[in-house]
């Protein structure tokens, strides 16, 4: 089988680096360390900005942009910038930063302004967002996360607003069911141009957790033209099934159009200092690092076409990248 080209859609680098200030991209300490990703032959990764609800927030989400844009000054020979030439058969690692959750640009206290201000700052420093997500586990200013009640609220609306035509897509991946529900009614309603991704989303009609995608909410990205990319987490997947990842991949491409939408968001962070110890091992061994993508494409091989095999592997970015950066 040939050694794909690989896009991944989320990794928590960047804070990585940020609460370990001695650390490098070199890292082996995690899976989307730099080395593992040469050895996956990933061709583009996209570094999410995390934040967690609090005081600090923007201040740790403009420190991460900061930090994205030495990784392009002092890792020149290893990574690029992804712009919207970008193409899976380039020589190096096309990089591309995202938002995950809108805290990162306001804490709960600051007024509204301070959003758009560091927004637009953390945007001068990488280049592009290829998407934004409102939340994260928690309830915040913007709407409610993945282990929350609260819809859409009104800096939501105004986030939203805010993006409308800017070639930011809203992520899904962390909303509550009700957030998800109110950000696709409000971008369809106010007919904007936001295009909707989850970045690193299972399914729950696989694996009936809050943090994977309802069946609908799934046919509703995948209707707009959207991406869902398959997270790599153990509890996201199934317990005590390493071979769920395949079904969760089997069944969004079973969706209709899922074959187009279906890409890889393995979500490889630091665990080392997690305080849930209960989710340990917190990846299958042969779902560990970025090395690892190849032998899961093997197995799919099986089960789905080449096309769609390239279609998860690189092409449905590229697609979506093709459609809506310009």
């Amino acid at each position: 089988m040939q050694n794909y080209p690989i896009i991944d859609l989320h990794c928590d680098l960047l804070v990585y680096l940020l609460m370990n200030r001695e650390a490098t991209a070199d890292t082996k300490a995690f899976g989307a360390g730099f080395p593992f990703l040469k050895s996956g032959n990933v061709a583009m990764q996209v570094m999410a900005i995390y934040t967690a609800v609090e005081e600090e927030s923007s201040r740790n989400g403009v420190a991460q942009s900061e930090i994205y844009k030495g990784l392009l000054e002092d890792y020149s020979a290893d990574v690029y910038q992804a712009d919207p030439s970008f193409n899976s058969s380039n020589e190096g690692i096309g990089i591309v930063a995202s938002l995950e959750s809108a805290s990162g640009i306001c804490n709960e206290e600051e007024p509204l302004e301070n959003a758009f201000e560091n927004l637009e700052t953390i945007i001068s420093n990488v280049g592009r967002l290829f998407y934004i997500s409102f939340t994260h586990h928690a309830e915040n200013r913007f709407g409610g996360g993945n282990y929350a009640k609260a819809g859409l609220k009104p800096d939501g609306e105004a986030l939203l607003d805010y993006m409308d035509g800017r070639e930011i897509a809203v992520d899904l991946s962390h909303t509550s069911d009700a957030l998800a529900h109110d950000i696709l009614d409000y971008t369809y309603k106010k007919g904007l141009k936001v295009p909707v991704i989850a970045s690193h989303s299972n399914f729950r009609q696989v694996w009936d957790h809050p943090r994977n995608l309802t069946k609908a909410n799934a046919q509703e990205i995948i209707d707009r033209g959207g991406l869902i990319g398959i997270n790599f987490l153990r509890a996201f997947l199934n317990d005590n099934d390493p071979n769920a990842l395949i079904e969760h991949v089997k069944y969004g491409v079973g969706l209709k159009g899922g074959d187009k939408a279906i890409a890889f968001g393995a979500d490889f962070f630091y665990t080392g200092d997690h305080p849930d110890k209960s989710r340990i091992p917190f990846y299958f061994p042969k779902h560990e690092d970025a090395t690892k993508y190849q032998g899961i494409l093997k197995e799919l091989s099986s089960s789905v076409t080449d096309e769609e095999l390239a279609g998860i592997a690189h092409a449905n970015v590229e697609r979506f990248i093709a459609s809506n950066w310009k």
